[in-house]
């Protein structure tokens, strides 16, 4: 007979993991999927200063004591990548590339992954001078010169990460000041080997057989073309949502975001959207663990209203 859970978790970034801790913590059982590695954007973070209970510690390292926590009262976890969530009513269908499972709930936790920034070279390189993870390949850089393209928090923080090891970092913006959080801003106005290109739009990604050796950019302002000769690509354009697995749903808006309650439930009674997938997330670790607090409490007391609709009927 087909095992049916009272939750799956789908995805094990910090929202993942923490709803998973509180619903098995509750008794229930938990089965949480992921197509890598538990941890989510966690692993390809070089330091995370701001989560409480710690001044500072690597994001892998994070991962995994939210991991072993959250693993403590007899959840599951296998690998698999969802292909489609069909709601049945009290049951769910969750179909995976290695399997297929039903569930009385779903909290969807399946983040967010960066966007690319579809100009030529970028693919043909990706992997040779093209990435999208300092913490990843930063170390294949040392003492070479790399671009970083964007201006947010994620650009800025890799690279200072990359500013440890690069010769030089050369953050490429296409506006005339940075997105990223004051206190970011002034640790990369300060650090020497960190150099900036302003109102720059990057127009294409060039090299040879053996990589990446430079990018072409537009002035915004003058309209002159620039080729910078580099070593690596680093690019930090924004996210944008992983949302295949339930377009089926209609629980997105228009820019791919799911929408929920305060409760974390979407239109469909018994699935849940947490962390950055939903559409006003700060996308942060702390608010990412903290809907999934909420989640695994409210999927707790969703199923006791389902056993007391079966008492009473």
């Amino acid at each position: 007979m087909t095992k049916i859970y009272d939750v799956i978790v789908i995805g094990a970034g910090p929202g993942g993991m923490t709803a998973t801790l509180y619903a098995s913590r509750a008794n229930l059982s938990v089965l949480m999927l992921d197509r890598g590695i538990y941890g989510g954007q966690m692993n390809n973070t070089a330091e995370v200063e701001n989560y409480t209970g710690y001044s500072s510690i690597l994001g892998p390292d994070l991962g995994q004591k939210m991991y072993d926590s959250a693993m403590r009262f007899g959840a599951e976890f296998t690998y698999g990548n969802v292909e489609r969530i069909d709601d049945n009513g009290r049951l769910k269908h969750v179909v995976t590339d290695a399997g297929e499972y039903d569930t009385k709930t779903v909290i969807i936790a399946t983040g967010a992954q960066h966007r690319k920034l579809n100009v030529p070279g970028e693919e043909e390189y990706n992997g040779r001078g093209v990435s999208y993870c300092a913490v990843c390949d930063g170390n294949f850089f040392k003492n070479q010169t790399v671009a970083v393209i964007g201006g947010g928090d994620s650009a800025i923080e890799e690279g200072l990460y990359l500013a440890n090891l690069a010769k030089d970092v050369i953050v490429i913006h296409r506006r005339d000041q940075l997105r990223a959080q004051k206190i970011l801003q002034k640790r990369a106005f300060a650090n020497d080997k960190m150099h900036f290109i302003w109102n720059a739009q990057v127009e294409k990604i060039v090299g040879d057989e053996h990589g990446v050796t430079g990018v072409h950019y537009r002035d915004k302002v003058t309209a002159e073309q620039h080729t910078l000769p580099v070593d690596g690509v680093f690019i930090y354009v924004g996210l944008q949502a992983m949302n295949d697995a339930f377009k089926n749903l209609h629980i997105c808006n228009d820019q791919g975001w799911a929408l929920t309650d305060a409760n974390m439930a979407t239109s469909h009674p018994g699935i849940y959207a947490i962390g950055d997938i939903r559409a006003d997330s700060f996308r942060q670790i702390t608010t990412a663990v903290g809907d999934g607090g909420k989640a695994g409490q409210e999927v707790f007391n969703y199923i006791q209203s389902l056993d007391e609709d079966i008492t009473t009927e």
